[in-house]
């Protein structure tokens, strides 16, 4: 199963027509399930989705789902990769008033080398890497889970920081 989550506050209609259009061409719809807000203007004719989970519903669709597709926020990121799990990623854009500015993008230039994470940039690439982590086992993808804890480089520049 794949999961489709974009948080919880504002739409990403732009990601939910490009994973519903890819679902609609592969006839997998029965493979996604989205969260994706109350408030969302477009409606997928060809997954299953809903506006809101509560925490445990979230998690227990997180742990379930093979893969992950979201828009570039960090929790969504963090807990793909902490778990891990391959994750597709399109950042919303600052430019499409998506967002109040390009921080998902900049979020996504600064992680999108990470094992496991596959970056969009533009919404044209997601059938290509939706193809991918469907098609492939999810456990003979490239990935290092990330440690629950920062690590010892920005740790070690803090505390040298607090004790300066």
């Amino acid at each position: 199963m794949i999961f489709v989550t974009i948080g919880s506050h504002e739409p990403f209609d732009r990601l939910i027509r490009a994973v519903d259009a890819w679902a609609g061409d592969r006839g997998c719809g029965d493979q996604l399930f989205g969260q994706i807000t109350e408030r969302a203007g477009y409606r997928p004719q060809h997954f299953d989705a809903v506006g809101h989970l509560d925490p445990t519903a979230y998690q227990a669709r997180f742990e379930a789902a093979d893969a992950i597709v979201s828009h570039a926020g960090m929790g969504s990121i963090i807990t793909a990769l902490t778990t891990p799990k391959p994750i597709v990623v399109l950042p919303r854009r600052g430019h499409l008033n998506e967002t109040r500015n390009d921080h998902q993008y900049d979020t996504l230039m600064a992680l999108g080398h990470k094992p496991g994470l596959f970056a969009a940039i533009e919404e044209e690439a997601l059938p290509a890497l939706l193809d991918r982590v469907r098609d492939v086992n999810a456990s003979n993808l490239p990935q290092e889970a990330l440690g629950p804890f920062a690590q010892t480089p920005l740790t070690d520049a803090l505390r040298a920081f607090i004790h300066s």
